[in-house]
């Protein structure tokens, strides 16, 4: 990313503050009620105070600890159980229409059936978490996986290779770029439960400790809250977005804008910017005739050339 597109990027976001800044230092009243909001000074001002205390780190921690946990158990049994519905008329027929009743229903609404099956409220947490997250890479792999060309299974099959060669070196790799974009969205709706699940039934979190600041009327408070979730958000979101590009170059080269420009593309190939790769369909073809042949016998056996071949008198008389 050039230099250009970081400024624009800071200009964007520092524009938002100086708005934010100015809405609530002037008290803004017009239908939307700003009077009451902190300015972005005092929630500064709070974030640095909270940064030099031992709480804000460990609900820092137990929040991480809690996404990262659910997020990765629900990556695992996502693609797995996504693959064998793919691939399976048995798994379809026996799992597919459980899940598909299960799926519509919000995981923030399984918070008491948690409370019932756990015995601590970390480990319904993290239930709530996984569920989150399983749906989104569930149905992306499912469609990725039904997506594949089945020519390349059949090269594997024409190889010798067996089911397990199939499902790693075809199913899998194919399938990467949909799964990615399943974690992707995944990731975002792990972080709503989770905090949702924190402010419900959580002893520690950011989610809990904003809620707490809520309800003592500490708006700073609960402001630093949203922006530490956005933080840990975007960090993680960009995580899997940097893995899942790691794994899959094998893709055209991307940025996070779209498709890099081909002259960019050339350029990191090696060729120069105005040139394009040599067509190999285009090359000569080699003369499959050794050149110690003699003349008249090399023209007789690759036929007429411009008005000669081997029957020179009939070439004569169907020339005009």
């Amino acid at each position: 990313m050039t230099g250009g597109r970081w400024l624009l990027r800071a200009a964007s976001l520092g524009a938002a503050l100086l708005v934010w800044q100015g809405l609530t230092s002037l008290d803004v009243n017009v239908w939307l009620r700003f009077e009451q909001f902190p300015t972005v000074g005092e929630v500064a001002g709070a974030f640095a105070e909270r940064a030099g205390t031992g709480p804000f780190w460990q609900d820092l921690a137990s929040s991480l600890r809690r996404i990262v946990t659910g997020f990765l158990l629900a990556a695992v049994a996502g693609v797995a159980v996504g693959t064998a519905i793919a691939r399976s008329r048995i798994a379809a027929d026996v799992l597919g229409p459980l899940l598909e009743v299960l799926r519509p229903v919000p995981a923030i609404a399984l918070v008491p059936v948690a409370i019932l099956l756990f015995p601590s409220n970390e480990q319904g947490i993290v239930f709530i978490t996984c569920t989150a997250a399983f749906f989104p890479v569930l149905v992306s792999t499912r469609h990725a996986v039904g997506a594949l060309t089945p020519v390349w299974e059949e090269a594997v099959l024409t190889m010798g290779g067996g089911r397990a060669r199939i499902l790693f070196s075809v199913v899998l790799p194919g399938a990467l770029p949909g799964i990615f974009g399943g974690l992707s969205v995944g990731i975002g709706v792990a972080w709503i439960c989770v905090i949702s699940a924190e402010m419900i039934s959580g002893e520690y979190g950011v989610g809990y400790r904003t809620w707490q600041d809520y309800t003592v009327i500490d708006y700073p408070g609960v402001f630093v809250g949203m922006v530490t979730i956005g933080a840990l958000g975007w960090l993680t979101s960009t995580a899997v977005e940097r893995a899942g590009r790691r794994l899959t170059r094998w893709l055209p080269a991307r940025d996070s804008s779209g498709p890099v420009p081909a002259s960019a593309a050339r350029t990191r190939k090696g060729l120069a910017p105005g040139r394009s790769p040599r067509n190999p369909l285009r090359a000569p073809i080699p003369d499959p005739l050794p050149a110690a042949l003699p003349a008249t016998a090399r023209a007789g056996a690759t036929g007429p050339r411009s008005g000669s071949g081997p029957f020179p008198e009939q070439t004569r008389e169907a020339t005009p």
